[in-house]
């Protein structure tokens, strides 16, 4: 079983192997094989962001007794966003063994990050349920929480939003200004598309499924563009 793979990569082994096989079920898949005899990831993907953040918010509250709770929470979001995870998720190989459709599986762009950090935080869910707190912990740590070196010397840990409009009103004496260029989509589950303007001109774009997490893509594009 491929699944055999994962787990030593993990350092893990499940009792209860259909746990990590509904982990690694997107929920694509069951359009194409509604015969599959196990439920999608995302209830297992609910219970593994809580483990997640419980486990990345205990690390830190240990690891840095004087830091306030504000810069312990923007340490945290720079740990559990899904640009990290999905590129914790890469590094593991998760991809080759998560089950999603052949249209999900062509996809190279923000949905396919999303399809992995989603899966990752299912196969935490997965592990707490079947290992307990501890083995869900010591993985968190071990890949996600290992980063934080990493985040405190890069400073990704900053909002893409503020980042910008700090260069851009020291380099260019304005102040960034966000559109909404268009929205579409059901009142329940909306894309919005957001432009970030520097005196009128547009800069970059970005989507969400909000109109803030919009602006934070257009603001991250900004500054990756800026720093090319």
């Amino acid at each position: 079983m491929k699944e055999d793979e994962l787990e030593k990569k993990l350092g893990v082994k499940l009792s209860q192997r259909d746990l990590l096989k509904e982990a690694l079920t997107h929920r694509s898949y069951l359009n194409e094989r509604p015969d599959w005899p196990h439920a999608h990831n995302e209830r297992l993907e609910y219970l593994g962001d809580a483990v997640l953040e419980l486990a990345v918010t205990d690390s830190l509250f240990r690891r840095f007794p004087q830091m306030p709770e504000g810069q312990l929470t923007v340490l945290r979001a720079a740990l559990v966003n899904y640009q990290m995870l999905s590129r914790i998720a890469l590094a593991l190989g998760l991809e080759q063994h998560i089950y999603m459709s052949r249209g999900e599986a062509r996809d190279t762009g923000k949905a396919r990050e999303v399809i992995l950090a989603n899966a990752i935080e299912a196969v935490i869910g997965a592990i707490y349920l079947d290992a307990g707190m501890n083995a869900a912990f010591v993985l968190v740590r071990k890949f996600v929480v290992s980063h934080i070196d990493e985040v405190l010397e890069k400073k990704t840990y900053r909002d893409p939003k503020s980042e910008l409009q700090e260069i851009v009103q020291e380099k260019m004496k304005l102040t960034p200004h966000y559109k909404v260029l268009d929205e579409h989509g059901p009142a329940h589950q909306k894309t919005f598309r957001v432009g970030v303007f520097f005196d009128g001109e547009r800069a970059a774009e970005g989507t969400g499924s909000s109109k803030q997490e919009a602006e934070t893509e257009a603001a991250r594009a900004a500054l990756e563009a800026y720093r090319k």
